[in-house]
Formats: C-alpha cells, sequence, structure tokens
C-alpha cells in the first residue's frame, strides 16, 4: 500500500484506445497504488514526439517520481525520443513483432496508422447502427425490443448506459436498458414490456453506498438520493433478478470492459471485437 500517486501517459500514435485498455487491465492487478492517467493521441511525427517527451518531463518533475508510459507507437525513432522524457516507458507492439516474424515468415514493416487499414466497411457499419440503436432505446426511450441482442435491466445510475454503448462501439453489439422504477419495484414481478424478451435479460446491480454517492452528486438533497432509497432499490431489484432468473452482476468493482465480456460469455453472444 502507498499514498504516492504514480502519474501514467497512455500514449500512440493512433486514437490511445489499445494503450489505455492493455494499460488499465495491467494497472488494477496492482491494488494499493494510486493511479492518475491521461491519454496522449496521435503522436505521429517527430515534433508531436518532442512535445509529448517534454509534457511528460515536465509532470515527472512536477510531482517528484517518475512517470510510467504505455506506448503503441509504431516509429522505432519516435520511441526513442519519448524515453529521453525520463519515465518508465512500455512499449506493448515489440513483444509480438519477433515470434511473429518467425512464424509468418514475413518481415515487420512498421507504419503509422496502419491499424486504420483494417477497418471492415461493414463491421463499421454495424458499429454505427448498433451505437443508434443504443441511444434511441436508452432508459426505456423505446420498449420495442424485437431487434435488441440484450436487454440490460437495472435500478437508475447502475451503469446500463455506458455498458450499451461499450457493447455498441466495440463489437456491433444491439444493446437496450431498461431502468427499474420504484412502480417496478413495488409490483415485485417482471414489467410487461420485458417478459416477452426474457432470455435477452441481464442484470446490474451495484453497492448501495456508491450507488448513494452517484446519485448525490447527480440530484443532491433529493430523496432519488438519499442512503435509505439506494438500499430499497438495490435489495428490491436483486430479488426480483434472483426471482425471476435473470443474470446478473454487480458494477461496484468491474471495469467496463469486465461486464462487457461476463454479459456476452453469459448470453452466449460470440461477437470478435470491430
Amino acid at each position: 500500500m502507498t499514498d504516492a500517486v504514480r502519474r501514467v501517459f497512455y500514449v500512440s500514435d493512433g486514437t490511445g484506445i489499445t494503450a489505455e485498455t492493455i494499460g488499465h487491465s495491467v494497472l488494477t492487478q496492482f491494488q494499493g497504488v494510486p493511479f492518475v492517467t491521461q491519454r496522449i493521441s496521435f503522436v505521429d511525427t517527430e515534433e508531436k514526439a518532442h512535445e509529448a517527451a517534454r509534457r511528460i518531463r515536465r509532470v515527472g518533475e512536477q510531482c517528484g517520481m517518475r512517470p510510467i508510459v504505455i506506448s503503441t507507437v509504431i516509429s522505432p525513432e519516435l520511441g526513442a525520443i519519448l524515453a529521453d522524457s525520463g519515465a518508465l516507458v512500455i512499449d506493448v507492439f515489440p513483444p509480438f513483432i519477433d515470434p511473429l516474424q518467425k512464424e509468418l515468415g514475413v518481415a515487420w514493416q512498421p507504419r503509422v496508422g496502419q491499424a486504420h487499414g483494417l477497418v471492415n466497411p461493414s463491421e463499421y457499419e454495424a458499429r454505427i447502427n448498433a451505437t443508434n440503436y443504443a441511444l434511441s432505446h436508452d432508459d426505456g426511450v423505446d420498449l420495442d425490443y424485437d431487434d435488441a441482442e440484450v436487454i440490460l435491466v437495472g435500478v437508475s445510475r447502475s451503469g446500463k448506459t455506458p455498458t450499451c454503448l461499450y457493447l455498441a462501439l466495440h463489437f456491433g453489439i444491439r444493446a437496450a436498458n431498461y431502468p427499474l422504477t420504484d412502480a417496478d419495484l413495488d409490483a415485485a414481478e417482471l414489467p410487461r414490456k420485458l417478459r416477452p424478451h426474457r432470455r435477452k435479460l441481464f442484470g446490474l446491480t451495484i453497492d448501495p453506498e456508491r450507488l448513494h454517492q452517484i446519485r448525490k452528486a447527480r440530484r443532491p438533497g433529493s430523496r432519488y438520493a438519499t442512503l435509505e432509497q439506494c438500499r430499497w432499490e438495490v435489495q428490491v431489484a436483486e430479488r426480483l433478478f434472483r426471482q425471476e432468473s435473470i443474470p446478473m452482476l454487480s458494477t461496484t468493482h468491474t471495469s467496463i470492459e469486465e461486464i462487457a465480456s461476463k454479459l456476452m460469455a453469459t448470453l452466449g453472444i460470440e461477437r470478435s471485437m470491430l
């Protein structure tokens, strides 16, 4: 356990999503170490690399501790510039290059932004359509669930919307979500609109204390945000999930990537990342 905050930079010659995803997965294995993370995207020229290195170096000097850089920058020349920042630079790609060259019998040809050329137009369109679907079926706005592949159910602020958008953006999955209202919870039975789609349902729950914190920040002083209300809603929602044999997962200490993976495995949805 340490109180020293470590600054982490996800640096990429593209969007930085890969660096951030991998880095986040690794950093969560170090419990008790507080991290502050920041993404630096599109570092694809020497000028940008020098600017990123200066920025990282300044942060290290200000906090008195060496920053950590998780890098997916392809160019060795740009990588060398980043190394001059004085940070601990961890390159994501090098461990894969040599084994793949030997296996494939093809030499590595580093080209900045090459990953963008792998985008399949039909997969991209599926991702856009799924995102539009998630937005139009958010929080019970549209209750026509015939085309949904998954319907997330849970109390307000339990993480349904971000999970739906993640499933859409990364996997092209048409995900809707239904918020359990006081009326639904008082009825103590599955809402009528959800009954025909039971096999698509997945419940999200959350620790009442955490839910109280989230709601208090959103609507301070309201009954909606009281700890008593949060405890009651979560308790009744979980009872409903068990009663109706709906699989459920707590989002309290679970990353959105893990929520999506467990949900897909539980519901038998097989989809590679688009």
